[in-house]
């Protein structure tokens, strides 16, 4: 495992599956079924951006959220998640993340894209792995309610929560961000999509609910025979994403959404974790492409948002292994340890 800048009082474990675990698509498909039940999310529902769309905001709250009274905001920390394309609070990582959190003592929320969590997209945009100013936005309506603000991003997800730390600088809302598995630059992880086991391993798995939320919004024949014909995650971009939201082609969507060329101006704490042997995510950030505000895990196992675990319990007296199981708490606990080491304090007394 690499690292860069690390925070004082932050010393990661590190990332060491078994052999027979290390396979990065076994860590990218597995984790799924090992994560715990989703926890009873408290949902409140507000419009995006650019108030075409309802968005819907999951939350799993450590303790009751009191009424605004004289302006005086929620204190307890609040953690976002950005989650990655096709992703909701449902996910796997969203569900271990959720309860880590929760275990800290601080607040936790899922704030979905459009068209994710249920409420479909009723506007002419969808997803927009650079949208920072949606990022933006659902920050500005949480930070109503709550005074201080930490955000984790996952995939795509991630990759936008990292632009906007750059781009937005010493405004943006979050305090702090953590961001894993991210695709900071899409044009290599198009590519990456391209090779013969993840496209016929993953692509279908992505492709097909865009296609089908795509098929049921307002949209030309011309697209729908268009859409129909696609069996590449680019193709799609190229033809719906691109145009859609103002973008010339799929290549100028790639280009303009990454995260990469922001990372230089983040001036407040973000930590980006990778694994070398992610199957989507193409070209990672290095020390000579970040600013001194980021800290670079690059783990050589953990495929993508992986990070699956097996565990063993040795008897002291008998030396023998008393239970052995599967666990995918690597990312929340490494998440948790870098806000604690950036000054977030534990609330769980």
């Amino acid at each position: 495992m690499q690292t860069y800048n690390l925070p004082d009082h932050f010393n990661p474990t590190p990332f060491k599956p078994p052999f027979w675990l290390s396979n990065p698509h076994l860590q990218s498909i597995l984790p799924k079924f090992f994560a715990p039940a989703a926890p009873t999310y408290r949902r409140m529902v507000m419009q995006d951006s650019l108030g075409e769309t309802d968005i819907a905001y999951d939350f799993y709250d450590a303790h009751p959220v009191k009424a605004i009274e004289n302006d005086e905001r929620e204190q307890t920390p609040l953690i976002v998640l950005f989650h990655g394309m096709e992703g909701s609070s449902d996910s796997h990582y969203a569900r271990v993340l959720a309860y880590q959190m929760h275990a800290q003592g601080w607040h936790f929320v899922v704030a979905h894209f459009r068209s994710c969590g249920g409420i479909p997209a009723n506007g002419r945009v969808f997803y927009n792995a650079g949208d920072t100013d949606e990022v933006h936005h659902a920050l500005q309506n949480l930070s109503e309610r709550y005074a201080n603000i930490y955000a984790a991003g996952v995939s795509l997800g991630g990759n936008a929560l990292a632009k906007y730390m750059g781009e937005y600088g010493d405004k943006a809302i979050c305090k702090g961000a953590a961001v894993i598995s991210a695709p900071v630059d899409m044009s290599s992880a198009a590519l990456n999509m391209h090779s013969f086991l993840s496209h016929r391993i993953y692509t279908p798995y992505l492709l097909n609910p865009i296609i089908k939320k795509a098929l049921a919004n307002d949209i030309t024949k011309e697209e729908i025979d268009a859409i129909k014909a696609v069996n590449r995650i680019s193709d799609f971009d190229d033809i719906f994403t691109a145009p859609r939201h103002g973008y010339r082609s799929n290549n100028h969507y790639y280009q303009a959404s990454s995260a990469l060329p922001y990372l230089i101006n983040v001036t407040t704490p973000l930590l980006l974790i990778s694994a070398k042997d992610d199957p989507f995510i193409g070209f990672t950030a290095t020390p000579n492409d970040v600013s001194d505000s980021v800290t670079l895990i690059d783990t050589d196992h953990g495929g993508h948002i992986g990070y699956l675990r097996y565990r063993s319990d040795k008897d002291k007296s008998t030396h023998l292994y008393k239970k052995s199981r599967f666990d995918i708490d690597w990312i929340p606990e490494t998440v948790s340890a870098y806000f604690h080491s950036i000054g977030v304090p534990f609330n769980n007394k």
